[in-house]
């Protein structure tokens, strides 16, 4: 190995949650080096949130405009597909990473294209594509934030016949004819929804009794209702037994319990994600390769005083967002630190990432959105907490009807009885994901019922759904 080149701070993934631990780090005056295997902006900017939005903006958009009055008429017909997909192309750079690593430059980090693996204490190893080798010190901090990856299940001939992850669904160059998608998760139901509308046939095979399983249970029925109603076929309590193809090419057979067959010209598997830290050198410093890295709520690895893990990795919470949350908890804990001052990591200090187990909001960009922050009615009841589910029906509410014609919709919110405050809130419906940023704030701020009662929606929007649920609470 080269002699070590000495930073202050090395990043092991160059996705956001990467790129914001850098920012922040940077912002403290530590010098950084960030070590990216694949683009800089990682899974989110090119195989994930920013292409599978691009795909579905423009489906959600005409289904909203078909629901209103004297613009349903003119937008009868197919959306054009190779705009939508030209679109998508461009809000990825064409995979191309140019516009990450000019802010990097900007904010004086320094990028190492390459692999990284860790090499013991405060060591990262560095072999690039072209076969260069490095090897890179911290004197503070190593940040592990490699994300993670799709998983395909053990069921035969499923991984032969070449099935579309997330990334292959995302970054598609034609609609499929007919597409076969696995699973019940948010990819499933989002993809479903984007490539439906882009003109494919879809059928989705879920093995649970619905989609979105996460979610409170209308989330799953409102959105399989609108998915047939659209065309789709939504199957639910079924088993991939077999996958046939010949090759990776050409239809693909899909052999359900029982014997069934399916036939389509794509599969997509959307079933579940894995941690990328197989070939991390983990175990150079105690830890198992291939394993979820379990942090402390500084996201720091217990029995590591200088190694962190931010983003998907750690496991907390599996989002864009909460990841590049986890490095800003993370990149201001690693500052503190290194500067030898005091840290405050009781429940929402600025260095503990509070919000994970407590306000982890999320949209599923579907027909009709679906929106939720905080704990649901099982979890709630789970925990063993006294609580109440508030439900209302959206369609109710003047905003919405003004929104849409035959706006169909439903909000729950769920209330500590004993503090008196909002511990979660879901929405459905149409444009119900510009609601949960006030949901998130009332959760994270366990903003008490009685002062809510004085946050006054204007009229006539769908935010005076809350007006709707406080009123229902209060009777």
């Amino acid at each position: 190995m080269t002699e070590a080149v000495e930073y202050d701070v090395v990043v092991l993934g160059g996705g956001p949650a990467g790129e914001n631990v850098a920012d922040r780090t940077r912002a403290a005056g530590l010098s950084t080096a960030l070590v990216e295997s694949e683009l800089v902006g990682g899974e989110c900017s090119y195989w994930a949130c920013v292409p599978s939005k691009a795909l579905l903006r423009p489906v959600l958009a005409r289904a909203d405009a078909r629901r209103v009055p004297g613009l349903a008429g003119a937008v009868e017909g197919p959306l054009d597909t190779a705009a939508v997909l030209a679109h998508r192309d461009y809000w990825t750079g064409n995979w191309k990473d140019e516009g990450q690593i000019d802010w990097l430059d900007s904010i004086g980090a320094h990028v190492y294209r390459g692999h990284g693996r860790l090499y013991g204490v405060r060591k990262v190893a560095v072999t690039s594509p072209e076969g260069e080798h490095h090897v890179l010190s911290a004197r503070h901090a190593v940040v592990v934030a490699t994300g993670t990856r799709a998983v395909i299940p053990d069921v035969p001939g499923m991984a032969a016949a070449g099935p579309w992850t997330s990334r292959e669904a995302t970054s598609a160059q034609a609609a499929p004819g007919r597409l076969l998608i696995v699973g019940g998760s948010v990819v499933a139901a989002e993809m479903a929804t984007a490539w439906q509308g882009l003109g494919s046939q879809v059928t989705v095979l879920v093995r649970g009794s619905g989609l979105l399983p996460r979610m409170e249970p209308f989330a799953g029925e409102l959105v399989t209702e609108a998915l047939r109603e659209a065309g789709a076929v939504v199957r639910t309590g079924v088993a991939v037994e077999a996958v046939v193809r010949d090759g990776s090419t050409g239809p693909v057979s899909v052999v359900l319990e029982g014997g069934e067959i399916i036939e389509g010209d794509e599969l997509l598997v959307a079933t579940g994600r894995a941690p990328r830290t197989e070939d991390l050198g983990l175990e150079t410093v105690g830890l198992s390769a291939g394993k979820w890295i379990g942090v402390d709520d500084s996201c720091r690895v217990p029995g590591h005083d200088w190694l962190y893990a931010v983003g998907d990795v750690n496991h907390r919470a599996l989002l864009t967002h909460q990841g590049k949350y986890q490095a800003r908890i993370a990149g201001a804990a690693i500052a503190a630190r290194a500067a030898g001052g005091p840290l405050d990591t009781g429940p929402w200090g600025a260095h503990a990432a509070t919000a994970d187990t407590r306000a982890v909001p999320q949209v599923v960009f579907t027909d009709p959105e679906a929106a939720a922050v905080g704990l649901s009615l099982a979890e709630a009841e789970g925990a063993g907490l006294r609580v109440r589910a508030v439900d209302y029906d959206l369609s109710k509410v003047s905003g919405a009807g003004l929104y849409a014609d035959g706006y169909r919709g439903r909000a729950r919110m769920v209330v500590d009885l004993d503090r008196d405050i909002v511990l979660g809130a879901t929405f459905v419906g149409p444009g119900a994901a510009e609601l949960l940023h006030a949901a998130t704030v009332a959760v994270a701020g366990e903003v008490p019922i009685e002062r809510l009662w004085h946050a006054v929606p204007a009229f006539p929007t769908i935010s005076e759904i809350w007006l709707r649920l406080l009123e229902t609470y209060r009777g």
